[in-house]
């Protein structure tokens, strides 16, 4: 989950159809849920649910699709772009999905991305990720997220 133009569909796409990070330049902006089911770790399915991020969509997940969103959740992963001009309103769309997290699926894990940590200076990476971090954990008491910085263009995002 997450505003249009953070990278989900370009990390979904490294990670599981083994695109390289020049490849995902091509790819076009998620029109609704893009649903897919990777086999992994032998007998495990993962159900990926890659959510639009265009202002239209989230409006639908958190209002009319909201129990179909969010129900039987197990791990949500938000991922923040850090090239946003608005983090407050990035903020307000993640505590809108723990809301509705909260309502429907209380025992999931929380895995929060900062993403595009390339575009951030090497000796300032560490102090940004620490920053989401300390924000994120204020803002929910039952959801206490891992937060990773991650780039398509390096090892990060396998780390997280």
């Amino acid at each position: 989950m997450g505003k249009s133009g953070a990278g989900k569909t370009s990390m979904r796409s490294l990670i599981f159809s083994n695109y390289t990070a020049n490849d995902t330049r091509r790819l076009g902006a998620t029109i609704d849920v893009e649903h897919s089911t990777v086999q992994f770790m032998g007998d495990l399915n993962l159900n990926i649910w890659d959510c639009g991020g265009q202002h239209k969509y989230l409006d639908n997940y958190l209002n009319e699709q909201k129990e179909n969103i969010f129900g039987n959740v197990e791990v949500l992963i938000y991922v923040f772009d850090l090239e946003t001009t608005n983090r407050e309103s990035e903020y307000k769309l993640y505590d809108e999905c723990l809301h509705n997290l909260e309502a429907y699926s209380r025992d999931a894990k929380v895995y929060c991305l900062v993403h595009k940590i390339d575009k951030v200076a090497e000796d300032q990476k560490e102090a940004t990720v620490e920053s989401y971090r300390r924000a994120l954990a204020k803002r929910s008491e039952l959801f206490q997220p891992g937060v990773y910085g991650t780039s398509i263009w390096d090892h990060t995002l396998y780390r997280a």
